[in-house]
């Protein structure tokens, strides 16, 4: 299993948006490292919904259920799309805050490219993640 971090910003398609529409095509990704990373997923692998713009953080862990497909809001060009199921809320928001003051996040993606809407996330990053979004603030 990968794991990945994908970006939207609230007011375009949140969190509460996913959960209430259970499997959710992810659309509109115009990058084309994002695009690239859309074609790496695997069914099965997950990802962390992160609220860009308004809020900046990490909500929830989404899991995609069908691979890369023609992205259907696509006008023109190769751009892809992935299915996205919720599976859980982060018990406790993760802020991007937190993750650039956190020596053990360093390095990751979302720091070092943080422009991408659509990036991997290390196994050892995943955990660690995984573990802020659990503890009491």
């Amino acid at each position: 299993m990968q794991y990945w971090l994908v970006k939207s910003e609230p007011e375009a398609f949140s969190w509460d948006q996913q959960v209430a529409n259970g499997v959710e095509p992810w659309t509109g990704v115009r990058n084309h490292t994002a695009k690239l990373n859309l074609r790496a997923m695997r069914r099965g692998d997950r990802a962390f919904f992160y609220h860009s713009n308004t809020g900046k953080e990490i909500v929830g862990i989404v899991e995609v259920v069908r691979e890369a497909y023609p992205d259907p809001t696509a006008e023109t060009g190769d751009w892809v799309a992935v299915d996205m199921k919720a599976v859980a809320p982060i018990p406790r928001p993760v802020t991007l805050a937190e993750i650039k003051a956190d020596p053990a996040l360093d390095g990751i993606a979302l720091i070092r490219l943080s422009r991408l809407s659509v990036c991997p996330i290390g196994a050892e990053h995943w955990r660690h993640i995984c573990a802020l979004g659990l503890a009491a603030g």
